[in-house]
């Protein structure tokens, strides 16, 4: 390309990808003038709360202003933040979660580039070319280089630093402060750029908040030092109400009367909370954050909006036209894997489970999927680690339940494959599994005639089987291993009028003071990060060889799983955060099958893991709080409780 012309890609490449979409669209309403100026207000109100944020750390610098004044603008600053979190983390989630309000750990740059590149490829340096848009909208593939980790920056590691330390270091405050005030301001630009705010957009950005805030923001996840929780939920949900009003105003008054009163309802329970660890959760859910998440979709349909992807071409992770958090259709299975929606089948699946269950597809013809994998435990297998193929024995390590596995965005423990086609592969072709490869497998369900006439039938051609058709029986049957039917699912869907009040307060800890939610988020309970769901954590927790035992488990983990971008000292020991659904049927726990009661588990936790118990320098980078919980008995015994009314009933899926 032409050096002169380099300096318009970025527009060239805004033009080819927003005009088309912008001439294109004819359903629905825009109210460009009412979203825009509301948005916009909240935007520039947060600006201004983070040149005040600024100003105050540069006081406290100086000894100008004490720590108190310094966590009052911080938390005036935050709520701000809230209030237009909802628009913020819609079009620009990466820069968001990597500048404004990233959790406190280390991590790799999201942007990696050569700073000492000479050429400027886009018409300007690649630090220039870095801060010049939003995370979300550069390319910087010319400029990569190999990922460095970075330390912590933004407003949730300026609340770890202000509310627990008693004296803050102030440059380190500062730095923080500017920092953040000095990265949004992208994104102050790129918001007034925006000539429209459409109708399913904003909407969708407001619903995927109500989610947000159940599964992220009453648990503590953003505030790990002031666990200011329920006032900044408040204040998200005030903003959501203010950018929904164009909206409402449309919307028939008898729906419209209920919404509010939703909303008014909502926030005043927040606003009355003083209590983080007494919240009741479980009702405010129950009874008004689910409830304002359907009204918002039955608003939706009143209305005749589309969704975002339906608008813009793509496979969601998330069923816009869902109108309960912990149904069955609130994500979809089929943004997780390579089979299409239209290409599945009830033939299909048939055909995937007789070869779930086929141990001649192993090499020695002896192992299947379900030998490590029972339906009625939940398709694990019981053991501490699986049987291996080859005699006496085993693999590395436990085997995770596949009910619901599909909702992830990696797999393994370590995180090692991306779909469940290249899962599948692992296991084929691991020589203390399968054994063998898919030529080999293919080549068997050539030569088996039953198999080929089952294949021929439901892909509807008289050819050979091949690698493509075989991934997808199999990927369509573990697909199909999903269930939201537990007694608590059931509770939340209005299909079970109660629950034991051991449940009720076990969710309620799991939510609040035990802090499970901050790593299992609900509705899925696993790691798969709300409320976009289309990145899966993962924890460093040092795990112990034994539960009574001081030494940590010497499996690394994720730093050795072969994705190079993964080969960092932060993921030492770090393993995939598994759902705890079903824990009563999947036992025994963690990925090393040491811990064989839910009682052990829960102990580990309580301690704060293996920095709880002393062993700091051993494990330099536990993602795990190492401060110990303090649960009681009663409330571990509540705890269990809880976690055992996510039992799904997987005996249903049987052979």
């Amino acid at each position: 390309m032409n050096t002169k012309y380099k300096r318009f890609l970025p527009l060239l490449i805004l033009a080819v990808f927003v005009l088309p979409f912008n001439l294109q669209y004819t359903s629905g309403d825009y109210y460009a003038s009412e979203f825009r100026d509301i948005i916009i207000t909240s935007v520039d109100n947060f600006n201004t709360q983070l040149n005040t944020l600024e100003y105050t750390a540069s006081l406290y610098r100086r000894g100008g202003a004490s720590v108190k004044e310094m966590r009052e603008q911080l938390t005036a600053t935050r709520n701000s933040f809230k209030e237009c979190e909802y628009i913020l983390e819609f079009y620009y989630p990466e820069h968001v979660k990597a500048y404004i309000n990233g959790a406190p750990l280390l991590h790799p740059d999201p942007l990696p580039i050569d700073d000492k590149v000479d050429e400027n490829y886009y018409g300007m340096s690649p630090a220039a070319y870095k801060n010049s848009m939003p995370l979300d909208n550069l390319e910087a593939g010319h400029y990569k280089t190999v990922p460095t980790i970075l330390e912590p920056a933004g407003l949730q590691v300026l609340d770890e630093l202000l509310f627990l330390d008693d004296k803050p270091d102030s440059d380190k405050v500062y730095k923080l402060a500017k920092g953040v005030r000095d990265s949004y301001q992208v994104l102050v630009t790129a918001i007034k750029r925006r000539a429209f705010y459409y109708d399913f957009e904003v909407l969708e950005a407001c619903r995927l908040e109500v989610v947000r805030i159940m599964a992220r923001g009453i648990t503590g996840f953003d505030t790990p030092g002031s666990l200011n929780a329920m006032e900044e939920a408040a204040c998200s949900l005030q903003g959501i109400e203010q950018a929904l009003q164009p909206l409402l105003l449309k919307t028939n008054e008898g729906l419209r009367n209920e919404i509010e009163q939703l909303f008014e309802e909502s926030i005043s329970i927040l606003k009355k909370s003083r209590s983080f660890e007494n919240f009741d959760r479980l009702t405010f859910i129950k009874n008004y954050i689910n409830p304002l998440y359907g009204k918002l979709h039955e608003m939706q349909t009143a209305l005749g909006i589309k969704t975002d992807a339906e608008m813009k071409s793509y496979t969601p992770s998330w069923n816009a036209y869902s109108d309960n958090i912990f149904s069955e259709d609130f994500l979809n299975p089929y943004y997780y894997s390579l089979l299409k929606k239209e290409d599945d089948s009830e033939e299909l699946r048939k055909l995937g489970k007789q070869l779930f269950y086929d141990t001649r597809l192993s090499k020695n013809d002896k192992m299947s999927c379900a030998t490590c994998h029972k339906p009625e435990l939940a398709f694990t297998d019981g053991y501490k680690t699986s049987m291996a193929s080859l005699e006496g024995k085993n693999v590395l390590r436990n085997s995770p339940t596949l009910v619901n596995s599909v909702y992830a965005d990696r797999y393994f423990y370590d995180l090692r494959a991306y779909d469940l086609e290249e899962q599948a592969e692992h296991v084929v072709e691991n020589h203390m599994e399968f054994n063998t490869s898919f030529e080999e497998i293919v080549s068997k369900l050539n030569s088996y005639p039953e198999y080929k006439e089952q294949f021929n039938t439901v892909f509807k051609n008289s050819g050979t089987v091949n690698r493509y058709q075989f991934s997808s029986a199999l990927a369509s049957f573990v697909l199909s291993l999903r269930s939201f039917k537990s007694d608590f699912d059931l509770y939340m869907q209005g299909e079970k009028d109660n629950l034991p009040k051991d449940v009720k307060a076990g969710f309620n800890l799991f939510m609040g003071k035990a802090g499970c939610a901050t790593c299992h988020y609900p509705p899925t309970f696993s790691g798969l990060v709300p409320p976009l769901f289309t990145e899966n954590e993962s924890e460093i927790l040092g795990v112990l060889k034994h539960p009574d035992t001081l030494m940590i488990d010497t499996d690394s983990g994720r730093i050795s799983n072969g994705v190079i971008d993964d080969n960092q000292e932060i993921y030492r020991n770090s393993f995939k955060t598994v759902t705890v659904r079903n824990v009563k049927l999947t036992a025994p726990y963690f990925h090393n099958g040491a811990y064989e009661t839910l009682d052990q588990v829960i102990a580990f936790y309580n301690e704060g893991g293996a920095s709880g118990k002393g062993l700091d320098y051993e494990l330099p980078y536990q993602t795990l709080p190492p401060d110990k919980l303090e649960l009681s008995k009663k409330e571990i015994k509540q705890l269990i409780a809880f976690l055992e009314s996510l039992t799904d009933n997987p005996t249903s899926f049987k052979k």
